[in-house]
């Protein structure tokens, strides 16, 4: 396997160490891997201070201009006062280079799941992000992509078509009902004309943290530019929900309700797009063991069953 297929091959506790040492910091030795399948994330004693998160980028997936724009979202949203996670900028950088890896670090904070049955909980949430937004909407990315069909279907279906995941005999299958996804969810993109604005990007509950103080949003790694209703839907897993994060969303944003109509095109560019994700990383070895069950013929038995019902539910929306 080449640098590409496993990029974090060479990212030793020593690594870690010495490139958190190279900020100015002095690091004691104390060395915890936390969840991330994507990056690779540390949590990191310091001497004499609290612990810090190092998050080492993946190779080749963002350049350097587009992990600039997610920084500077961080940090103007800090500056708002939202309760956002902001790397620590030091000399004037925020984004670092030891041993070949980019990385930046975080001050920690810790927190738990929000409870999304709660109406009180959804509504705080929905005015954290109607303020979010008002910030997003104040200038574009340039660097960092929109979330679309090209993106989040056709490109995410080619990874899986050119990966040894798919069984051969589901390819043809496949290939056509990602094609016809793909019509379906840019016809109802045209029909309802979204304003796109700079977002979360993946604001579901495992980005959410909440603390006696209230919630507070956690990696804007998939920052992208697209509709509001993006940053919405995730975080509501009923009607109701949805409905009380509107209600808190509405007391600081005005909000399309027209953009309801691309909850299911998004929950079906999302199914899509996480197999190809997988299908892309199969070669890193954390995917493997994290999904082994994606490497069985019937799990792919099962996602096309899945597009299809969801295909369905599309149609059916739209009669």
């Amino acid at each position: 396997m080449n640098a590409h297929e496993t990029p974090y091959a060479a990212l030793t506790p020593e690594v870690v160490l010495d490139a958190v040492d190279a900020t100015g910091f002095v690091s004691d030795g104390r060395l915890t891997a936390l969840a991330s399948y994507e990056n690779r994330v540390y949590q990191v004693g310091i001497e004499d201070g609290a612990p810090l998160v190092v998050k080492f980028y993946r190779p080749g997936r963002w350049s350097d201009a587009a992990i600039a724009e997610e920084h500077a979202f961080a940090l103007e949203l800090a500056a708002a006062e939202l309760p956002v996670v902001a790397p620590l900028e030091l000399r004037g950088r925020t984004l670092f280079a030891h041993a070949g890896f980019r990385y930046a670090l975080y001050p920690r904070r810790g927190g738990r799941a929000p409870e999304l049955e709660s109406a009180e909980h959804l509504a705080w949430m929905g005015r954290l992000l109607a303020r979010l937004h008002g910030i997003g909407a104040r200038a574009r990315f340039s660097a960092r992509g929109t979330i679309d069909t090209d993106t989040f279907v056709r490109e995410a279906a080619r990874a899986v078509l050119s990966s040894e995941l798919l069984p051969t005999r589901l390819a043809d299958i496949y290939r056509a009902r990602t094609n016809a996804i793909a019509a379906a969810v840019d016809a109802r993109f045209d029909a309802v004309g979204p304003a796109y604005l700079r977002l979360h990007g993946d604001c579901h509950v495992g980005n959410v943290l909440w603390t006696d103080a209230g919630p507070h949003f956690v990696d804007l790694d998939d920052a992208r530019m697209g509709p509001a209703v993006q940053d919405l839907w995730m975080l509501a897993p009923s009607p109701r929900a949805l409905d009380a994060l509107l209600d808190g969303y509405a007391e600081f944003r005005d909000f399309d309700y027209r953009e309801l109509a691309l909850v299911e095109p998004l929950r079906l560019m999302r199914q899509v797009h996480w197999a190809g994700w997988v299908a892309s990383r199969w070669h890193d070895p954390a995917f493997p063991r994290a999904f082994g069950y994606v490497g069985e013929p019937r799990w792919w038995e099962q996602h096309l069953n899945d597009l299809a019902e969801a295909m369905a539910r599309l149609e059916e929306a739209e009669g």
